[in-house]
């Protein structure tokens, strides 16, 4: 239908605004509507009702509709709650204008200021549900069409602020370009209020303008003074964003967008980039707006080796600075990285221009991440108070992989108006800060998951967004120190350390009266210390022992000597019960490292402390213990062994028995010596002391420094891969037994392969484009052995026979899901045979595409969710199609017309993609907060190591300190280890998620091969196609045998805390 034309100049004005692309473009159509309407800009929600009122234009009226539905919510009070509040906002970035917007529905004054005269950046930003019903309800697709029309929901930040500017304009916000914040100029005596020190000079009405309420949104960079920022620091993260020109042809809407893709469970996708352009990456995202927008994280090594860096410095400043980093060199390996994830198929990338007419490439750290430790404060000076609040980056810098920036980001900008609200109504200053920072400690742990699920109701009530939100958890006496009087030294924040005087729970007497308590009875075991009386190995056997009674009868005990069975209860203390030796078994015999001893046995009291004293072993799921930490080793080396096998160097060809099979340690068989293991561990046959030496560098290992693996011990800095040089994670690697050197999984030699260097791919820095004969036709499997081990049946059991399953019934086992719902009860357990699993699989599908129900009762979902999420009519726009695999494609269209659902087969293939899109979304942001974490983790324990090795040396010279002072380093040390543990056991934590992660990749994967085969027909299926099915199908087997162990780990686990914790309170 044509659109109606009109002659009023109001009417063009308006239509110039809507459209407008540009900054100035809106500034100069909204003078201009303002003008031929005789309407004040900047007048608050009065200029808003007067435009209103005076354009009678047809184009206008949804746009009113939504923002007097927005502005009739009852906790504005029609414009009058906050009428007598005058607000100053710096920073007109999404979360400065979305603060603004608020404001101004309340009814308050608001000014902005902003520095930069235009909006130039197209990087791209994630939205939550929340946010997308928030931007709609603000008539986000009257100014932008294309708002969320594709598989992702997303948003260009200009386009972001030019939406958002909009909606301020058209509500009265006031607004000065090209003025720049520096600073509070205080009122100079009774009666005045307080204002801006603004740069370059300033309007006279705007340099006057006194305000008793500040928002600062100015981004990471500027912090009112006043506040109190900390630092959270990971290693070295260089992160590379690139825009390209959208040229908007149909090649270019069928390329599929990235949702992400991380090393940490999709390693072979890197590897296959790496061989083919020399780029070594560990994420990257692509997503399709204005601009084909890419932002990867990138490793140093990679770039200084591809010319785009020229030196290599420590400092992350000059390492990224302008004078190190090379933009051609720069450019190309964006190009390249963006060429190969899309299979070549965006043609010529054209960079985009950014603000300097440059092309819009760039490298950034975020190595380390800023939080302010409060997020308001109270001012006050002659009497006159200001209220001063941050949002946005300023309060806390977001992690870009997670893509919870925006998001939020505009909960802030909530939070921070009820604050406004709140003080308008005259409610005390300590009582308004306290709640503010009552609900800045919800900020960090918000997700889509765990927010109220109905975001049509969300609003400026906090209650509204927050289930059961407490705005009394900081009590006002507890931010005294957050209301300053200008005239007293400003109050500071107290740092949330531990006395250095405070001795840890668990002293020396403690661990000594505990040791004899858990060794008492045992023949032959007398602890009267924490040294000699452990040289026989008789008391570390008996307290393995008294812990897992099932390992070894005390009797076999008698006749090894010491070194053997200390060596036999170190191995088991390790395998058995997750604690991890930090010195070796001639150590403990020869009394070399009393020090390293009595840490040692201090990890089996803060693991096991609180376990009653019974003949019975401890329960593996107990909290506090080192269950993860022994639930990783014990998959870890069912991993290895099954390697080994699949190198073909058991020539028995038996399948190994997955350790985690067993319901808890004690329901296992006694482990019996492997031909390719000792009974001890390789540290026996090292020297004594061997143990303080790192077995790498060869230099001095203390003991918080210390790391086993395999028997011997490293500083973590050195225990890297051979090849690539990253850190090695518990789990994710294993030692060649050729070369002897440790090896991250991806970069494992295989035999009959040339071992892949760390300078693998091409030399030549120019980067070439890969062609399609190097570009994968689909996303590939990780490197982790396909061939799994099976659990092992119990003796009663029957023989293992081989089922065969029909074409249905693999088809149904593609689709099996057995990740369960965080919101749903214990899950049943799972079913154990194949045949079970088949069974269970027949009624799944759409499997990895996010929909809870299954079967044909997914599509009623599918149905029910698009016509709620679909827009009013006005708003309609054509979406986006995305091109499909054909074996995808085929199989949706299959099941399509079996369920006889093809007339609405459009509507639920569009949100069954978004859906599928979202769940690669969660499975990435997961996969990059466990990577952030671990690296936080990893900076955390260097920080342990240093102030360990400090205490150790304190207490290893032979000084006069008094024996206080030496009893309360060692009480010292004793803590820092107890927070090692704790990290660790926390890191170990993290890589069972990365295993689920890998597994679920896996299954999808699979799930997508097994399709390709077993949408051909029967009877065009070569005798090799149908050989690689069953291989196929035998892989999934094993994946999900897999999962059911990790599930049912993580089940036997929260029964066990459970129990642990009625028993508590009984």
């Amino acid at each position: 239908m044509a659109v109606p034309t009109s002659t009023n100049p109001a009417h063009a004005h308006f239509e110039s605004f809507l459209q407008a692309q540009q900054c100035q473009d809106v500034l100069s159509s909204f003078q201009g509507l303002c003008e031929t309407l005789g309407v004040e800009a900047g007048g608050g929600l009065t200029q808003y009702h007067k435009i209103k009122a005076q354009l009678n234009y047809w184009s206008a009226k949804s746009l009113w509709a939504k923002l007097d539905k927005r502005a009739g919510q009852p906790v504005y009070q029609q414009g009058r709650a906050c009428t007598s509040t005058k607000c100053l906002v710096v920073g007109a970035g999404p979360c400065g204008l979305r603060t603004a917007v608020e404001l101004a529905l309340l009814g308050a004054r608001v000014v902005l200021v902003e520095k930069r005269i235009k909006f130039s950046r197209h990087n791209v930003l994630h939205l939550w549900p929340f946010t997308i019903h928030d931007l709609r309800a603000l008539g986000a697709k009257k100014f932008y069409g294309r708002f969320c029309t594709g598989s992702l929901d997303h948003i260009s930040i200009r386009q972001l602020q030019l939406l958002l500017l909009k909606v301020a304009l058209l509500l009265g916000v006031e607004i000065h370009w090209g003025v720049t914040f520096t600073g509070l100029q205080p009122p100079p005596k009774k009666g005045c209020g307080w204002r801006a020190q603004l740069q370059p000079s300033p309007p006279v009405q705007l340099a006057n303008y006194e305000f008793d309420v500040l928002i600062s949104a100015a981004g990471g960079k500027f912090v009112p003074e006043g506040f109190t920022v900390r630092e959270m620091r990971g290693k070295l993260a260089i992160g590379i964003t690139a825009n390209f020109v959208n040229g908007r042809t149909v090649e270019e809407t069928q390329v599929p967008e990235i949702s992400g893709v991380a090393r940490i469970y999709n390693q072979n996708f890197f590897q296959s980039l790496l061989k083919a352009t020399g780029i070594d990456l560990e994420n990257i995202v692509y997503y399709k707006d204005d601009t084909h927008y890419f932002v990867m994280t990138a490793k140093k090594q990679c770039l200084l080796r591809l010319g785009v860096l020229c030196q290599d410095y420590s400092e992350t400043d000059r390492l990224l600075g302008s004078a190190n980093v090379v933009p051609e060199a720069l450019q190309r390996f964006a190009r390249a990285a963006a060429d190969f994830a899309t299979h070549g198929k965006l043609g010529k990338l054209e960079f985009a221009q950014d603000a300097h007419g440059r092309p819009d490439v760039s490298a950034f750290d975020f190595t380390t991440m800023m939080r302010a430790e409060s997020s308001a404060r109270v001012q006050e000076k002659h009497s006159a108070r200001l209220l001063l609040g941050l949002v946005g980056d300023c309060l806390v810098e977001p992690f870009w992989p997670l893509g919870t920036g925006v998001a939020r980001g505009f909960l802030a900008a909530f939070d921070a108006a009820w604050m406004v609200k709140r003080w308008a109504e005259g409610a005390e200053p300590l009582e308004v800060l306290a709640e503010r920072e009552s609900l800045y400690q919800l900020l960090s742990q918000t997700s889509p998951e765990n927010m109220n699920r109905n975001v049509a109701q969300y609003g400026l009530d906090p209650a509204t967004r927050y289930p059961n939100v407490n705005l009394r958890a900081v009590t006002p006496n507890q931010v005294r120190d957050l209301y300053d009087m200008v005239a007293k030294e400003p109050g500071r924040r107290k740092n949330d350390k531990t006395d250095s005087g405070k001795l840890a729970t668990g002293t020396q007497e403690a661990l000594l009266h505990w040791c004899q308590e858990q060794t008492t009875g045992y023949p032959g075991v007398h602890v009267t210390d924490l040294s000699s009386s452990w040289a026989d190995g008789l008391a570390l056997c008996a307290l393995v022992h008294r812990l897992q009674p099932s390992l070894l009868e005390p009797s076999d005990v008698q006749g090894m000597g010491a070194l053997e069975a200390t060596s036999w209860a170190l191995k088991m203390a390790e395998q058995e019960l997750g604690i991890t030796p930090v010195l070796s078994a001639q150590a403990v015999v020869a009394g070399s490292d009393p020090l390293g001893l009595i840490a040692y046995l201090s990890h089996f009291h803060s693991a096991f402390k609180n376990k009653p004293r019974s003949p019975g072993p401890v329960s593996q799921g107990s909290p506090g213990t080192a269950n993860a930490v022994l639930f990783l080793g014990k998959l870890h080396r069912t991993l290895q062994r099954t390697r080994t096998q699949e190198n073909g160097e058991d020539a028995g060809g038996k399948k190994p028995r997955l350790e985690v099979e067993a319901k808890t340690p004690s329901t296992e068989e006694p482990p019996a010596p492997e031909s390719s293991l000792p009974l001890t561990p390789p540290s026996e046959h090292q020297e004594p002391g061997a143990g303080d030496l790192c077995a790498l560098c060869g230099e001095h290992l203390y003991i918080l420094e210390r790391l086993c693996a395999n028997g011997c011990f490293f500083h973590r800095s050195c225990f890297r891969c051979h090849s690539c040089e990253a850190t090695l994670w518990p789990g994710g690697y294993e030692q060649h037994p050729g070369d002897g050197h440790f090896y991250c999984l991806q970069h494992l030699p295989q035999p009959d392969h040339k071992e892949a260097s760390r300078d693998s791919g091409p030399e030549n820095p120019e980067l070439p484009t890969p062609g399609n004969d190097s570009l994968p036709q689909a996303p590939s499997m990780p490197t982790v052995p396909q061939e799994r081990a099976k659990p092992a049946p119990s003796p009663s059991q029957p023989t293992r026979r081989l089922i065969r399953l029909s074409s249905p019934e693999r088809q149904q086992l593609s689709s099996l899901k057995l990740t369960p719902d965080t919101e749903m009860e214990p899950p049943p357990k799972p079913p154990r045979s194949c045949s079970a699993l088949a069974r269970q699989a027949l009624e799944g599908s759409f499997v990895g595409w996010g929909v809870p129900a299954q079967g044909p009762q997914a599509l009623v979902v599918l149905e029910k969710e698009e016509e709620e999420s679909s827009p009013s009519s006005e708003e309609e726009e054509e979406e986006q199609d995305v091109a499909l695999d054909d074996d995808v494609e085929e199989a949706l269209l299959t099941f399509a017309k079996n369920s006889g659902t093809m007339n609405k087969y459009p509507t639920w293939r569009m949100t069954l993609l978004r859906r599928a899109k979202e769940e690669e979304m969660k499975r990435f942001c997961k996969a990059q907060a466990i990577q952030r974490r671990q690296n936080e983790i990893e900076a955390s324990l260097r920080e342990l190591e240093a102030e360990g090795v400090k205490l150790e040396l304190a207490l290893r010279r032979q000084s006069s300190s008094p024996e206080q002072q030496k009893t309360l380093w060692l009480e010292q040390l004793l803590q820092l280890v107890q927070k090692k543990n704790s990290l660790v056991a926390e890191e170990a934590e993290l890589m069972i998620t990365v295993q689920e992660l890998n597994l679920e990749e896996k299954q999808w994967q699979l799930d997508q091969e097994l399709r390709g085969y077993m949408n051909r027909e029967e009877t065009l299926k070569t005798a090799a196609d149908r050989k690689a099915e069953d291989q196929v199908l035998k892989k999934l087997v094993d994946v999900v045998n897999q999962r059911d162990a990790l599930i049912r780990f993580q089940e036997e686990r929260r029964l066990s805390e459970l129990a642990s914790g009625m028993g508590a309170q009984g």
